[in-house]
């Protein structure tokens, strides 16, 4: 054993890590130690090594996951680490986990003014009614999502139907009654020469007013209709957009929320 190693509780006070951290990441294989004694079991780390744990432990305490982690501690593995900024690779890397934490903060800003409005003026009573849908000519774009990416891949399915768009085709987004982890998000657009048929039914609609991000208040009272006159919803939630978001302010878009009445058919 070089007599420059540092035994594992030193080493954890000089980096800011707990030796149970420091034994974790042992295990991914992120920071191996410099030599493990084998009888013992114990663990010894260079004092070079420092730089990496320290990064590890900025990293962290910034939510960027483990495997970015890596990916970063990967690409930066050819230099010494001490340049003014970072290479192309662990800036690819560090780009991806802030855009992760960019859009984890937009969700949850989106959740809070949803809350602000609950508080303000409690659960919405949506005004529901019955409509009869004739089945439409359509074109489709999938994505998949979860429910934190939901606006997300709308977005990216309604960026791949704009060439197919008409003045008076209607943009319809479909979405999963039963959430999963993961799941298809759908948008159609109708055309009479569309290669797909969106079905027709018995819906009960109401026409939520207002910002696309508070739309789930809508669906609830929607779904809330169900439970009050004792029939059956069957997906998907549709949300057919009835204005331009590029030329509508958020408080004035609206969106027609429709729902099957399963037990009509």
């Amino acid at each position: 054993m070089s007599d420059d190693l540092l035994p594992i509780g030193r080493f954890a006070r000089l980096c800011r890590l707990s030796v149970k951290q420091l034994r974790h990441y042992d295990d991914l294989g992120l920071l191996v130690p410099a030599w493990t004694d084998p009888a013992s079991g114990y663990r010894y780390y260079r004092p070079g090594q420092a730089r990496d744990a320290l990064l590890i432990g900025l990293l962290r305490s910034m939510h960027v996951p483990l495997p970015t982690v890596a990916r970063v501690l990967s690409a930066d593995g050819d230099g010494d680490g001490r340049g003014a900024g970072v290479g192309g690779g662990v800036g690819d890397a560090l780009k991806e986990a802030r855009d992760r934490i960019e859009a984890d903060v937009a969700r949850r800003q989106r959740g809070l003014r949803l809350l602000d409005r609950v508080v303000a003026e409690g659960l919405p009573e949506a005004e529901v009614s019955i409509v009869q849908e004739p089945a439409r000519r359509v074109f489709t774009a999938r994505e998949p999502a979860t429910p934190s990416t939901i606006p997300d891949a709308t977005g990216a399915c309604v960026a791949r139907l704009l060439h197919r768009m008409s003045p008076d085709g209607l943009l319809i987004g479909l979405f999963p009654l039963d959430v999963d982890e993961e799941f298809d998000v759908r948008v159609v657009v109708q055309a009479d020469d569309g290669d797909d048929v969106l079905p027709g039914g018995s819906f009960a609609s109401a026409v939520h007013v207002g910002p696309y991000e508070e739309i789930p208040l809508t669906v609830h009272g929607v779904l809330a209709w169900f439970g009050d006159y004792g029939h059956a919803p069957a997906g998907p939630i549709r949300e057919v957009y009835l204005n331009d978001p590029a030329t509508t302010p958020p408080e004035h878009l609206e969106t027609r929320v429709q729902i099957r009445v399963e037990d009509s058919q």
